[in-house]
């Protein structure tokens, strides 16, 4: 069944690893590699929203709780709060969807700092994942880039990542450097939050809810050009890494957890036949499931 999927990542020029489970069988799966742990990018605010959710659940966190954030001190990025001038005073959960929607650092920071990267991994190993680890957020990540490539500006280390004339700075891609998981994990996650069985009716609500409104459609979405087929995933993307996790829900109510990570060869901020690939892996896993 793989050799489909390798052949899709082969004609992208990517390395590719995948899994893909029906979320009423889950014997019933598509692998390739599933097991390896890579740096998940933006994907770690999927393993961050179900830790936050959960202490909502648990009542240490209040969702309605009011938090400003200042652009002195947020993280920058492209979208969401990251990009605005003024300070910005939001709930915790209008925060959690900024996140997950538009992928919005700044967010996703101020989320993390709320939860804290102690806490989020007893929650993460009570939800029975093996290989995932969130060991800093977005902030982190640009200043451990700096270091790296030598500069003293976000936005600069990031087009050294992206110069196909330089060499990648040494461990910029290795997963003990990074917030990291395997596909096998992410799609156990996935699965977890959609059955309920990680979290309350309410929560499971608002986590399908949020998911389902991410913006970005190019990716695992455009495998399934289909107005009838849901797509609830998260995107993550940093240099050459290009990854998506997502359910997705045919029209007869057949739902599947796909996690599809992959590493191109090339670190152009722009990759389109990469995007592509990410959904036609995500349509033949889902043919060879049905």
């Amino acid at each position: 069944m793989s050799a489909r999927i390798r052949a899709v990542f082969e004609d992208a020029g990517v390395r590719g690893w995948m899994h893909a489970v029906a979320l009423d069988s889950p014997d019933s799966t598509v692998e390739v590699d599933a097991d390896t742990v890579v740096p998940m990018a933006s994907v770690y605010k999927v393993p961050l929203l179900a830790g936050f959710c959960r202490l909502v659940d648990l009542g240490e966190v209040d969702p309605r709780r009011q938090l400003t954030l200042d652009p002195s001190t947020r993280t920058a990025g492209p979208t969401g709060l990251s990009i605005l001038a003024d300070p910005v005073t939001m709930s915790l959960r209008d925060l959690a969807v900024s996140m997950m929607t538009v992928s919005d650092n700044a967010s996703a920071d101020a989320l993390l700092d709320v939860v804290g990267l102690q806490r989020l991994a007893e929650l993460l190993e009570s939800f029975g994942l093996k290989r995932t680890w969130v060991r800093r957020g977005t902030a982190g990540n640009l200043r451990d880039l700096q270091r790296r490539t030598g500069v003293d500006d976000p936005d600069a280390a990031l087009a050294v990542l992206a110069d196909n004339d330089q060499t990648d700075p040494a461990g910029v891609y290795e997963a003990a450097n990074a917030s990291a998981s395997s596909p096998r994990d992410l799609t156990t996650l996935l699965r977890g939050l959609w059955t309920g069985e990680l979290l309350s009716e309410e929560q499971t609500g608002f986590v399908r809810a949020t998911m389902h409104r991410q913006l970005f459609m190019h990716r695992l979405a455009s495998g399934f050009p289909h107005d009838g087929v849901r797509v609830a995933g998260k995107t993550g993307t940093f240099g050459a890494l290009r990854h998506e996790v997502a359910v997705v829900t045919l029209p007869g109510g057949a739902a599947f957890a796909i996690a599809v990570f992959t590493l191109a060869a090339r670190g152009d901020f722009r990759q389109p036949r990469v995007d592509a690939a990410i959904g036609e892996a995500a349509r033949v896993a889902v043919d060879l499931l049905r």
